[in-house]
């Protein structure tokens, strides 16, 4: 099994006055097709940082990031937001939906800025919020929804445009407890049955615990990767590549 991400030697600093502060310390590891992959760390540790470098949202200061094949580390800004348009979908911790547009028109959307026309992206809109189980809501606006039922918006969204990759930061972070687990039942069945490899970053243990593998970062350095024992993509990767390199991995209790 070829790893769809491949990251080498990651690095990130930033100068802040006359210091140079490290965020991400030569961080290496691998995230294959079809994986939930949750990277966790208190705040400060890095893991936003690396999040945004892997959607090419800020660039590295040294080291390797490869998707699908594509050096996206060397990519200009223009190459950037082509990459990702075509292979990426972001779900944001404050859903980030307009205000002025209903939910049917804030999960079409991404599809008006690829020129798809009127009637296929409303098509394709619907049918992502009615595997949200919201579809009932389309002419709802974002102020007349729920918490649960904007992040659910926020995730049909993400979907709509069919990405290689879905990134979520704190995807959770403003949703209940209950609210949170019904979300993230839903974020793993959408990982298992449309096949999309989801990357989410959390300081929260119970959340990573979702996860098929936890990257755990300490000061801008990977120490170690969780695997969740019931995981089948997890196993299917061990049996085929052996143990994730590059750090400790151990079993989730």
């Amino acid at each position: 099994m070829e790893p769809l991400i491949k990251v080498r030697d990651l690095y990130k600093i930033f100068n802040i006055g006359l210091n140079a502060v490290p965020a991400l310390n030569g961080v290496s590891f691998d995230i294959y097709k079809g994986e939930f992959i949750a990277i966790v760390g208190t705040s400060g540790s890095g893991k936003s940082t690396c999040l945004n470098m892997l959607a090419g949202l800020e660039a590295p200061s040294k080291g390797i990031i490869q998707i699908a094949n594509k050096r996206i580390d060397r990519m200009n800004e223009a190459q950037l937001v082509a990459f990702r348009r075509q292979n990426v979908g972001f779900i944001f911790q404050s859903y980030n939906l307009i205000p002025s547009m209903n939910a049917l028109e804030n999960v079409a959307m991404p599809l008006m800025f690829r020129g798809v026309d009127y009637k296929e992206r409303t098509k394709a809109a619907k049918h992502y919020m009615e595997l949200m189980g919201i579809g009932d809501q389309c002419l709802h606006m974002p102020n007349q929804m729920s918490g649960g039922q904007q992040q659910r918006v926020g995730i049909a969204r993400a979907l709509v445009i069919d990405p290689k990759i879905i990134f979520a930061d704190e995807p959770t972070g403003n949703l209940d407890s209950h609210t949170t687990d019904d979300v993230l039942t839903l974020m793993k069945k959408i990982v298992s049955e449309e096949h999309r490899t989801l990357i989410m970053v959390t300081h929260d243990p119970h959340i990573a615990s979702w996860a098929d593998r936890q990257i755990r970062v300490v000061d801008g350095h990977v120490v170690e990767t969780v695997i969740n024992n019931e995981s089948p993509i997890e196993m299917e990767i061990l049996k085929e590549n052996g143990e994730p390199p590059f750090c400790e991995v151990k079993k989730a209790d």
